[in-house]
């Protein structure tokens, strides 16, 4: 089955696992299989004055809705767009009183366009929202009362002159949002900033090891009169060669955990066993509990002990970096690296954690040098973990390669900098806002090279002059979340 720019795909059902998507022709890395506009999406609560609420950009300066003085939007051409799913909402803010949750809003949003257009098939989505899985029977208690207040919520702001919608329906609408919301990045990709439903992109099944990525594109609103002019839309991009034939599957969770812990995650989140090759034969799972090799090999009491001490140590970090005590993290991070250096292998994910806390932090506390040793070794061991083309280790080679610029290792720089932007020109695509910086570092640190491979003293004559007259860049703040999963699920 194919419809409105979805020829390269098919629907199908398979034995066990429901619905899925097949590719149609031949794909290969870094081919984007198919680009879906959102069904409706909401910008999360805690972020509607930063984030334009039809781009998803984070902008300093916003314009306001002047009628509910709830919505922001960073223009007139991202006011106007808006419009059509905004009105409806406009007039409930304002006789609500205040804006409900974002779910709420979300499934209003849903519900007025089923309004508008009609129940059924909307065009260029190969399923009904109405025929979308909301697992509603697998609820435990707990989420079943959370559906029973948003429920109750949803009636008190849906307005009495619009259509009236049965319980069953607004009920498997919740169920839908909670199990196939979709995050929504900021253009950096690097905070979650809103929830949308995406009807075909939920068709896609998970594997540990997919074959596919998804990537939030917010659009080029700036554009508006030339022909690059696109809408925020999520795009299926292709990890490697697929076949026709073949199915096209994404992962819901990050790969960087052992294969048991990733099946819990998946159950408790999207109600299944994963039967992927890499959870049912544990691949990976011994270079993730790697313990150092040689001679004096550590005793199983003495790593059991060691993964204690930095789980213990993982949990005191996040409390510290909870409360902004960036040396104490420092500190945590140093002593635990001591006790796990003689015992974990270089690509045990309990050392991979600490040394990505540590670059991460040691950066943003400008002591590049430290953090580039420890980025260095992180990078090494995610090389051998990852998929080559997993958008995470893409971004973490980045973030190692801007480090080593910072620390003044120009050759190992941009040497990370260019695996990032190989990684990232197939996760990504040329044209994100991502890429696009990365391309303007590697082409600047390309120059650099050449600089110091010329003249090594000058070189760094040069940079310590301009050092001094700009401000040193500094590195983001660290960032208490992980990056954004691919659905939104509250925890």
């Amino acid at each position: 089955m194919t419809k409105g720019g979805m020829e390269s795909v098919e629907l199908f059902t398979t034995e066990g696992k429901g619905r899925g998507l097949k590719a149609q022709k031949e794909f290969l890395p870094g081919d984007v299989i198919f680009a879906e506009p959102a069904y409706a999406a909401v910008v999360f609560d805690s972020l509607t004055h930063v984030i334009c609420h039809t781009c998803f950009k984070r902008q300093e300066r916003l314009h306001r809705c002047g009628q509910c003085k709830f919505a922001h939007y960073c223009d007139r051409t991202c006011q106007r767009a808006a419009w059509l799913n905004h009105k409806n909402e406009c007039s409930a803010i304002k006789r609500h009183g205040k804006a409900p949750t974002e779910n709420i809003r979300l499934a209003a949003r849903i519900l007025w366009k089923m309004e508008r257009e009609g129940t059924g098939l909307s065009e260029g989505c190969l399923v009904a929202i109405e025929e979308l899985q909301n697992h509603v029977d697998s609820f435990g208690e707990e989420e079943k009362k959370e559906l029973r207040a948003d429920v109750e919520s949803f009636l008190e702001f849906w307005p009495p002159h619009c259509q009236q919608f049965g319980m069953q329906l607004i009920s498997h609408i919740f169920g839908v949002i909670s199990c196939n919301g979709f995050t929504l990045s900021d253009q950096r990709g690097l905070q979650a900033v809103g929830v949308g439903i995406f009807p075909n992109l939920c068709q896609a099944n998970h594997d540990c090891w997919p074959n596919c990525t998804v990537i939030f594109n917010n659009g080029n609103h700036e554009a508006v009169r030339s022909m690059f002019h696109t809408q925020m839309r999520i795009e299926l991009r292709a990890l490697s060669k697929i076949s026709p034939g073949d199915e096209l599957t994404v992962s819901y969770v990050d790969f960087l955990s052992l294969s048991e812990e990733r099946r819990k995650q998946l159950k408790k989140q999207y109600y299944f066993d994963c039967t992927c090759e890499h959870c049912k034969k544990q691949l990976k799972d011994d270079l993730m509990l790697a313990v150092k090799a040689g001679e004096s090999k550590p005793s199983a009491d003495t790593v059991k002990e060691v993964i204690q001490l930095s789980k213990d140590t993982l949990e005191k970090i996040n409390k510290a970096r909870m409360e902004g005590h960036y040396h104490e993290v420092v500190k945590l991070c140093r002593d635990c690296l001591k006790k796990q250096e003689p015992v974990l292998g270089d690509t045990n994910i309990y050392l991979l954690r600490i040394l990505s806390i540590a670059s991460e932090v040691l950066s943003y506390l400008q002591m590049f040098e430290e953090a580039a040793d420890y980025a260095k070794r992180m990078v090494d061991g995610y090389l051998k973990i990852y998929h080559p083309n997993n958008a995470q280790l893409g971004m973490a080679v980045m973030r190692a390669g801007v480090t080593h610029w910072h620390a003044g290792l120009i050759e190992a720089g941009h040497g990370l900098i260019c695996k990032a932007y190989a990684i990232l020109l197939i996760t990504h695509g040329p044209s994100h806002p991502i890429t696009k910086d990365l391309e303007v570092m590697r082409v600047q640190t390309e120059m650099e090279l050449r600089m110091f491979q010329q003249n090594e003293f000058m070189y760094y004559k040069m940079r310590e002059a301009a050092l001094k007259n700009q401000k040193i860049q500094v590195m983001p703040e660290p960032s208490n979340e992980n990056a954004p999963s691919l659905f939104h699920k509250k925890e």
